[in-house]
């Protein structure tokens, strides 16, 4: 695995795209992600300015138009979440002067979600999604797994396949700076980390009394990740009210802790569910947050199966946001207890993908059921692939279009 503080991104090229045809770039993510270390690498006459930094914020204050004033190429504006009154302004300037590439604004926040922030740079701005990194990142390879399905490109055996590895692999996470740290070390960066979100950028996003009810609900959703979210159960659990969980939840959603993964719902199927699944934005987190062993032999089996499905949930959202709106996951749940971890949209050719994660290292033609039964009865006709990927090392065919593989074929191509 290559040293994390040198690896390039794959947004790096939607970044470059981008800024050779809109005004106004919006790199947004959670803290710590890379956003920042990719935006200083960027080439070209930039002017880099931080609103973390205290003096940079009063500047603001005192002069709004001077700070916007730049002689550079591109002004880099880093957590522009800080001072959200500068965007009338920079509405203004490229509304003035539409030559592309003024600027680049980083978020640690979704900038659409903020109570304060009234414009929206409509059709200026190009949004791009930055991640805590991608298996694929850390081992230099590019973001082709869910490319290489659509067009039924064969996976080789991985031999060099372990289940512990795998599960080792979920448990580190994605952010940069835990790569190299060990058990003890990482659950006290995770954990000062949250700490820090909650007590810093939460009052950005909105009023909270008692920030602990917040960290409360986030623990509660790392035990509640990936699976539909019990809103009436969580207000129980926790002894508060609804509103106020459903308003937390929101608030977590958008500092990107949390995800929120919609239904798949292209069916007049009546008994299709309709109910959002939740996971947290990094399975690091996760296993820091509810205190996994780093030993994979004393994990649960409950504990395994959701460190696993949460990994690859956030492999499969780093692999969608790098193809420019290709893809988008979903997932599948009916009335009938049928379900489907990850249902993959491919919106060029109106097909879809069909997911299934098993965190065992075998797999048998009872687990591509659902899959098989998705194909037959609601594919209604557009292209459609069905996957198991399992813990093992043997890529194995269960009919048409539907295979096992590696989980390492995500990132091993």
């Amino acid at each position: 695995m290559a040293d994390a503080t040198l690896l390039d991104r794959w947004q790096r090229d939607s970044l470059d795209e981008a800024r050779r045809s809109r005004r106004v770039l919006l790199l947004e993510g959670a803290r710590h992600c890379g956003k920042t270390t990719l935006a200083r690498s960027l080439p070209g006459n930039t002017l880099f300015r931080t609103l973390d930094d205290i003096a940079v914020r009063e500047a603001v204050v005192f002069d709004l138009k001077g700070f916007l004033k730049h002689d550079a190429d591109m002004l880099v504006i880093d957590e522009i979440q800080r001072a959200p009154e500068l965007l009338p302004e920079i509405k203004r300037i490229v509304d003035d002067n539409t030559r592309p590439g003024q600027f680049l604004l980083t978020g640690s926040a979704r900038l659409v979600s903020l109570p304060s922030v009234t414009e929206s740079l409509a059709g200026r701005v190009r949004r791009i999604r930055l991640r805590p990194f991608a298996q694929g990142e850390l081992h230099t390879v590019g973001p082709d797994f869910l490319n290489r399905i659509v067009a039924g490109n064969p996976f080789p055996d991985d031999p060099t396949a372990d289940r512990d590895a795998l599960l080792q692999t979920a448990l580190r996470g994605g952010y940069p700076e835990v790569q190299a740290m060990g058990m003890r070390a990482r659950r006290s960066w995770h954990n000062d980390y949250v700490d820090a979100i909650l007590s810093r950028d939460l009052q950005d996003v909105g009023r909270v009394r008692d920030v602990r009810n917040v960290r409360n609900l986030l623990v509660a959703s790392a035990a509640w990740s990936c699976r539909q979210t019990d809103v009436t159960s969580l207000s129980r659990e926790l002894g508060v009210t609804r509103i106020s969980i459903e308003t937390w939840l929101g608030m977590l959603e958008t500092l990107f802790l949390l995800e929120r993964l919609p239904a798949w719902t292209r069916t007049d199927y009546e008994r299709v569910g309709k109910k959002d699944k939740w996971l947290l934005s990094d399975p690091g987190l996760i296993a820091s947050l509810l205190r996994y062993p780093d030993n994979p032999s004393r994990l649960s089996n409950d504990q395994t199966g959701k460190i696993v499905e949460a990994f690859v949930g956030s492999e499969l959202l780093a692999l969608a946001d790098a193809s420019s709106g290709r893809f988008s996951i979903n997932h599948y749940r009916d009335n009938d207890k049928r379900e489907i971890d990850f249902m993959v949209d491919d919106h060029d050719t109106g097909g879809c993908i069909g997911i299934e994660v098993k965190a065992s290292t075998t797999v048998g033609a009872k687990d591509f059921k659902h899959l098989r039964w998705f194909d037959e009865n609601l594919a209604a006709g557009r292209p459609f692939a069905g996957v198991v990927l399992h813990a093992g090392t043997d890529v194995l065919h269960f009919g048409k279009r539907l295979q096992a593989l590696p989980t390492s074929a995500l990132w091993n191509i």
